[in-house]
């Protein structure tokens, strides 16, 4: 409609031009070398556009004519550089089919026709892999390290390589060139800081978990937590060098992080308890147990509130699993400090509860024990004790990835090697946990058999 508009618009200024014209003729006269010419404005006006018309499409023409080689030229280029991105791209529909020879017919013919080795640098490579040419493979990985356009694609192939053969050495010095080229990279982040873990570098881990951390790589839940192990395990790394001071500054700076991190806030709690600061321990120890009860907390609390004898632990105990009473480790805690004071009633209404819908390992062999030193009855103590073989297994360090468990945190799974991937839960299946569960069950035995 517009365009229409537009139309009769300009035909009507071009037919009011020429009436006004045919108005106003005028007269021009020429004269060239003898010649004379009469005639009107208006005609002389029309032969000038004709001729300027003529001399523009005659520029036109010549133009062409001189540009049709290099156009022929380009057309071919472009025709040629068409087939050869169609032949890289079948060549990487079949790599991901797994077929080689196809792989390879197409890696040749793109190489041919593009004339750009960085294009199918990459497809050579992966070409290679899949006739196990590892060998073949590595070359082309090392050949596009020295183009800025492909090095990082380039380190990437060679780290898998590397990591393929278990050559972590390497892996690691690859990961840290690649991470110097990408260092906003997901996968080059993560990859890094997994083998700087599996190396034993804390510090340099840290830094990198930091930077991930500070380009949103990383949660910062998350990464609140894993800075929490790292510090931890370099208390630990601390201890081990008899650098005290150190390893109670790195585990204080580990609960700080990470309030809820068990064995941080045990070790800051005990540090608080040698210094004389029992007030802040027990608060300590108290607000962890709100987050997460566990036994390693009780003996710590015992110390902060100054409880020596049976009655006083019991007491305190008390106290602290009534912060959260509902929870089987304070029923646990409860009875086990019952025991311990000899009050026979209160040990088993604190497991009573916990072994009517079955229990777990350690309320059987309470009662087994409970059995045992209030009524001197062998054959009930044996009876719990046979029930704790099919009870639930206790809590203990167990591996989100693998499952495995284990008494003791530490940074890195022994079978899967994980970085922080230990949550203190039942495992699936009974373990043993620690030297003096086992020898609970054997000592209780030998007692019914005297």
């Amino acid at each position: 409609m517009l365009r229409a508009l537009r139309f009769l618009a300009i035909l009507a200024v071009l037919v009011w031009l020429a009436l006004w014209l045919a108005d106003q003729p005028g007269s021009v006269i020429l004269n060239w070398r003898g010649y004379r010419l009469d005639t009107s404005f208006a005609l002389m006006l029309v032969a000038v556009a004709v001729i300027a018309i003529i001399v523009a499409l005659v520029y036109r023409l010549w133009i062409n004519i001189l540009g049709l080689p290099s156009r022929i030229i380009r057309s071919r280029r472009e025709k040629r550089r068409r087939r050869g991105y169609l032949a890289l791209t079948r060549g990487m529909v079949a790599v991901a089919a797994g077929d080689p020879d196809d792989a390879s017919r197409q890696v040749k013919r793109a190489e041919g026709l593009l004339g750009e080795p960085p294009l199918t640098m990459l497809l050579s490579a992966q070409a290679a892999q899949l006739t196990d040419d590892e060998t073949a493979a590595g070359k082309h990985f090392s050949a596009m390290l020295d183009n800025p356009e492909t090095e990082f694609l380039g380190l990437r192939g060679l780290l898998n390589q590397a990591m393929k053969r278990d050559d972590w050495r390497e892996a690691l010095k690859l990961a840290r060139r690649a991470y110097r080229v990408r260092p906003k990279s997901r996968w080059v982040a993560s990859t890094l800081f997994d083998m700087l873990t599996r190396a034993g570098h804390w510090a340099e881990a840290e830094a990198t978990l930091t930077e991930s951390v500070k380009h949103h790589l990383v949660g910062q839940a998350d990464g609140h937590g894993r800075q929490a192990a790292l510090k931890f395990q370099r208390s630990l790394e601390a201890r081990e060098q008899g650098n005290d001071a150190e390893a109670v500054k790195c585990a204080s700076q580990a609960h700080d992080m990470d309030p809820g991190f068990i064995p941080a806030a045990v070790i800051k709690a005990r540090s608080l308890v040698d210094s004389g600061k029992m007030r802040k321990a027990a608060s300590l120890i108290e607000l962890a147990w709100q987050l997460q009860p566990h036994p390693d907390f009780v003996h710590v609390y015992w110390a902060a509130k100054g409880a020596n004898d049976a009655a006083q632990k019991f007491k305190a105990t008390q106290h602290l699993a009534g912060l959260k009473p509902d929870h089987p480790e304070s029923c646990i805690a409860v009875a086990a400090a019952a025991l311990e004071a000899r009050m026979w009633d209160k040990a088993r209404e604190y497991l009573q509860p916990m072994v009517a819908s079955g229990g777990s390992v350690r309320a059987c062999r309470l009662m087994a024990e409970l059995e045992e030193s209030e009524h001197g009855d062998p054959a009930r103590g044996r009876e719990w004790l046979m029930r704790a073989s099919h009870a639930d297994p206790n809590p203990a360090w167990v591996c989100n990835h693998c499952g495995n468990a284990v008494a003791e945190w530490s940074a890195l799974c022994g079978k899967c090697g994980n970085f922080d991937s230990f949550a203190w839960r039942a495992p699936a299946h009974i373990v043993s946990l620690a030297s003096e569960e086992a020898e609970m069950p054997a000592a209780l035995t030998a007692r019914a058999n005297e």
